[in-house]
């Protein structure tokens, strides 16, 4: 080794020596590696700090990951020792500064010598800011190559452009890092696409995240990816960043140690997404009949920049579409179903052999179905009611307890307008209600030139919250009422009487304001989980090719969560 070498060159000189004497004996090939899963623990006493080591440890995760700065009574040398020894896991020793977003505040050098103890302590890796890396690697026979260093950036306000990101990894990777891990704040959902380019193209072990709740299908799909961990909290309150997932819902839920190449990814696209139980029912029902497919939630502000952000993301196999988007989806999609094209909206994406995506709408024979259900007062739950849509789809409006009926549609949006269509075409007359009044005449004259023109019309928003628009049923398709804003409702109280059948396309709550008003003034509710599930089990045909869904363990696992009792 030349004495004119950098230390930096020093290291990687003895690290490729390493691994060419280990001929990789000892360190899989990367695309064979599995992803770990990480938790912190961040206790800021000693005493709670190792009473959280031994409950990370039970929980189920991989590797843990040691916060030193978050302890305010610490002595490097009367206590590291003791906590390295009380990690029965592998663990990453990790002292960040104020000016990386962490808490330390002392002199840089005692800092970086703590990590330097931990290593030849024996720790398995160390954590080191990449700004930090000439100090750290000054003398790199300090730091025995047992210890893989991780060199870490991180940008808490946005995400680099995709050059910069890999100029970044190329440089941490010279610089001497055994793991490059670059974390930044996701603004938009497009920007968590060009964290998993990195993933993708890495030519090396990478620990990449993305921060905020638009960036974490990073997090939940780091596996499929090849990322060489993923961070999780051990509750959903202790997350230590932000968008980071709970330990049980990633191993569980999104089925993280399964995940491969191979896996087809699938998510529900809207804003918000957060209160959707949509991944839990897709997810739920793939695990049960042994379907290589994960779902996420997906928070879109702009489904155009959405799909062309992920445009060349083949393993993004399909999408369920909530609001705002159904409309937009209509736009976005190559080819459309006849029915959808009709309603105007689509709530379900599937891309196609050459990357477009086809478009349908699986709402409207689910919702019509639990309406028609509630006119004729049938009791049943959402698979009855879902089982009911499917052997009644195609309906003649002869035979439908909606013939000669007025349904009172609030929204003109996506689901308002599935709403329309299905009970027009089931021989209801159809009045839509909506703030904008333009929408709902747009809405209206669209039926009118389907149906003919006694078959709809628009009415005031003021005119029904004042009584004074008479009907049958009340549909509410908008999401007021929705968690977490669970005490509004559409309508007055005395309003939601006046109507013989009341449904409500909220189902989080089951029980929305707009539906214990209905009861209490007389009228049959029908909640919004039988249109949920009832559309779900047709989104998870078009995803699976065909399979046949799990429609009562469907149905049952979306109650369960909610604490609904039968």
């Amino acid at each position: 080794m030349s004495a004119n070498s950098s230390p930096r060159a020093q290291r990687m000189a003895m690290l490729a020596a390493s691994s060419a004497t280990a001929q990789q004996a000892t360190e899989p090939a990367a695309s064979t590696e599995p992803s770990y899963i990480c938790t912190s623990v961040t206790a800021t006493t000693v005493e709670s700090f190792l009473a959280e080591i031994q409950e990370a440890a039970a929980s189920g995760v991989d590797i843990i990951e040691l916060r030193l700065d978050f302890l305010t009574d610490f002595d490097p040398e009367q206590h590291l020792e003791k906590i390295i020894k009380a990690c029965p896991l592998p663990y990453i020793v990790t002292y960040r500064p104020v000016w990386e977003g962490g808490k330390y505040e002392g002199p840089e050098p005692e800092r970086l010598a703590v990590l330097k103890m931990a290593a030849l302590m024996g720790a398995p890796y160390v954590d080191v800011e990449f700004k930090a890396s000439p100090y750290f690697f000054a003398d790199p026979h300090e730091v025995p190559l047992s210890t893989k260093v991780i060199l870490s950036y991180h940008d808490f306000k946005q995400t680099p452009d995709a050059a910069v990101l890999n100029k970044l990894a190329t440089a941490m990777r010279q610089a001497g890092a055994d793991i490059v891990k670059l974390a930044a704040m996701a603004n938009d959902i497009g920007d968590a696409a060009r964290m998993l380019d990195l993933l993708r193209n890495k030519d090396g072990p990478m620990i990449a995240l993305s921060m905020g709740e638009r960036g974490q299908i990073v997090r939940l799909l780091a596996a499929k990816y090849g990322g060489h961990l993923t961070f999780a909290a051990m509750s959903p309150e202790r997350a230590s960043a932000p968008g980071q997932p709970d330990i049980g819902r990633l191993a569980g839920l999104f089925n993280y140690r399964k995940q491969s190449a191979a896996t087809k990814v699938f998510g529900i696209i809207g804003n918000p997404v957060a209160q959707s139980k949509s991944p839990l029912i897709h997810n739920t029902a793939f695990q049960h009949i042994g379907f290589d497919g994960v779902y996420v939630p997906l928070l879109v502000d702009d489904l155009e920049r959405f799909l062309a952000a992920f445009k060349d993301y083949d393993d993004f196999a399909g999408f369920s579409v909530t609001i705002p988007h159904k409309e937009a989806a209509l736009r976005a999609a190559k080819d459309v179903d006849p029915v959808a094209a009709q309603i105007g909206a689509v709530n379900t994406l599937i891309r196609q052999a050459d990357g477009s995506f086809k478009g349908y709408n699986t709402d409207w024979e689910a919702a019509i179905s639990a309406i028609e259900r509630g006119l004729a007062g049938v009791a049943g739950g959402a698979a009855a009611a879902a089982a009911a849509a499917a052997k009644n789809a195609g309906t003649p409006a002869a035979e439908s307890p909606l013939k000669g009926r007025t349904v009172v549609v609030i929204g003109a949006g996506g689901a308002g307008r599935a709403l329309a269509f299905g009970a027009a075409a089931r021989g209801a007359r159809v009045l839509i209600a909506n703030r904008s009044r333009d929408r709902a005449d747009a809405l209206a004259a669209a039926l009118a030139a389907q149906y003919g023109s006694a078959a709809a019309a628009a009415v005031s928003y003021e005119d029904l919250a004042g009584g004074r628009v008479v009907g049958d049923v009340l549909a509410n398709s908008t999401s007021v009422g929705m968690a977490p804003n669970t005490e509004e409702s559409p309508v007055p109280a005395a309003v939601a009487g006046q109507f013989k059948v009341v449904f409500d396309a909220v189902y989080n709550p089951l029980w929305t304001r707009l539906l214990l008003d209905a009861k209490a003034g007389g009228a049959t509710p029908v909640d919004g989980l039988q249109m949920f599930v009832g559309q779900a089990l047709e989104q998870f045909r078009l995803f699976t090719g065909g399979s046949e869904p799990p429609a009562e363990l469907m149905e049952r696992t979306v109650e369960e969560s909610m604490g609904v009792k039968k």
